[in-house]
């Protein structure tokens, strides 16, 4: 596992989310995640939510099940597979900024529930959902092991976990590690980036049996030549970006340079993407 040269706290990760919010929905919008090109031809808004329903359709939803949104962000997500598949939807956000926007969507629909909470000290019962689901959020978990065994014990028996990750790939180099995957865990407040290998295994050992891997690296990487074209604009055009670069108590403003440095790592192969659907027996 690639682990940055500063240890990454949960505490840390909300203020990331909370100090950054507004660029966060400027730039990546309501849902925080990578789009899913198939044509080629999707427009952004298109993308993301074919990522969503691509994950939905590896879970056999069924109407009136429990899901659990781990790490949910703006709550868009959740909000989709509601009205999609009529599923009710509890998510759990480290950050009160993201909480915030959150509450507005479950004010308008009984199949929404959001709290903020660490998912590692969460206090949700044995056997609560019938699926959960983690979109680029198990990154952010200190103890990745227990990040497995708390979907297991939360999840009834049959039921299903999908998880997209950002992954390093097998037998990383030297200097892939030091000038993009380490300083992608430290400037995006992620405790730790994990293999396939490595996630392989976790999920084995808490138990579940695992069903697929899909890497969809290639899918997805058109994203961050978006986001850094975004970002770029937004640099040139609007004052308040550049004034928050300049802010030397902005502790959060090193995340722009992972945005370019998470394109690269892509395009050599260095960090992957991947989607992990696995099931706890009946």
């Amino acid at each position: 596992m690639i682990v940055p040269r500063e240890v990454q706290t949960s505490a840390a990760v909300a203020e990331h989310y909370d100090e950054l919010d507004p660029f966060y929905r400027e730039i990546w919008g309501e849902h925080v995640h990578h789009g899913l090109w198939t044509s080629g031809q999707e427009s952004p808004d298109e993308a993301v939510e074919a990522l969503i329903a691509h994950l939905a359709g590896t879970m056999d939803l069924q109407p009136g099940q429990r899901v659990c949104d781990v790490g949910c962000g703006y709550g868009a997500t959740a909000e989709w597979l509601a009205h999609h598949h009529d599923v009710h939807v509890t998510g759990v956000t480290l950050s009160s900024a993201q909480l915030r926007q959150t509450q507005m969507r479950s004010a308008a629909s009984p199949l929404l529930h959001f709290r903020q909470q660490d998912w590692l000290t969460n206090t949700f019962k044995d056997e609560t959902f019938d699926h959960v689901i983690a979109i680029e959020s198990s990154e952010h978990m200190p103890d990745k092991q227990f990040f497995f065994d708390e979907a297991f014990r939360t999840l009834r028996p049959g039921g299903k976990l999908a998880v997209y990750a950002w992954l390093a790939r097998d037998g990383v180099r030297p200097w892939e590690e030091r000038y993009l995957l380490e300083p992608i865990c430290r400037e995006g407040r992620l405790p730790g980036m994990g293999s396939e290998i490595e996630y392989r295994a976790w999920a084995s050992k808490a138990g579940f049996l695992v069903d697929e891997f899909e890497d969809l690296s290639d899918r997805v990487r058109r994203t961050w030549a978006l986001c850094t074209g975004r970002v770029a604009r937004k640099l040139l055009t609007h004052s308040q970006y550049r004034r928050y670069l300049l802010n030397a108590r902005a502790k959060n403003r090193i995340f722009a340079l992972s945005v370019p440095r998470i394109w690269i790592a892509y395009l050599t192969g260095s960090m992957r993407y991947g989607l992990l659907t696995a099931h706890k027996l009946s």
